[in-house]
């Protein structure tokens, strides 16, 4: 009987381990995709929002706890904070292609480290796909929409640019730098240029 439930929790224990390394791999952005072949303003948004996807799945593939926990001083976010901040970016930018209002008052905290990963990278991906698939004619109709109470306020497209992507792409790199000083730096095989990684 003790045999029967050993192997029973060692084939559950499997197909656990498995099952979380099959959902490590269909998370977006391990590699970039593929450059499209024309430009055009979603072709290009587009892969701004991958650049963006690519260093966030870097910057967080195998941050520990206390990586997460760290803050260079008592009042700066904390890295789980900083990853707070860039899944509510994320948010704005899937809304802005969707054509979405932002809603203020969602707090993430209460989100797992891997649920905010999740939700980043997915949002990212959904807002890529959504923006290369828009025509140049239609760039002009998306805004960036925030919506508190009834007050709304409308922003072009640009402010998307420089505002929520130019801003997470800033804090990533606030992930990265505070990971290094945790002692566990980023893999050192991640090129930002190519979309890869090096050999």
């Amino acid at each position: 009987m003790k045999v029967i439930l050993t192997l029973s929790l060692l084939l559950l224990l499997g197909f656990i381990s498995n099952a979380q390394k099959k959902d490590q791999l269909i998370l977006p952005y391990q590699e970039i995709p593929d450059y499209p072949e024309k430009y055009s303003a979603g072709s290009v948004a587009a892969r701004m929002v991958d650049g963006l996807g690519f260093r966030y799945y870097w910057a967080t593939e195998g941050l520990r706890v206390e990586d997460l926990a760290f803050r260079p001083t008592t009042e700066s976010r904390s890295a789980d904070e900083t990853l707070d901040h860039i899944l509510s970016l994320s948010t704005n930018i899937i809304n802005a292609a969707r054509k979405v209002p932002n809603e203020g008052g969602v707090n993430y905290s209460e989100l797992t480290f891997e649920e905010k990963r999740r939700r980043t990278l997915t949002n990212l991906k959904e807002a890529s796909d959504v923006l290369r698939k828009t025509n140049d004619a239609e760039f002009e109709t998306l805004k960036v929409i925030f919506k508190r109470g009834e007050n709304t306020s409308e922003y072009p497209f640009w402010n998307l640019l420089n505002g929520p992507v130019a801003d997470a792409l800033g804090h990533v790199g606030q992930v990265v730098s505070f990971r290094r000083t945790s002692g566990n730096p980023s893999n050192p095989k991640v090129s930002v240029f190519t979309g890869r990684l090096r050999n």
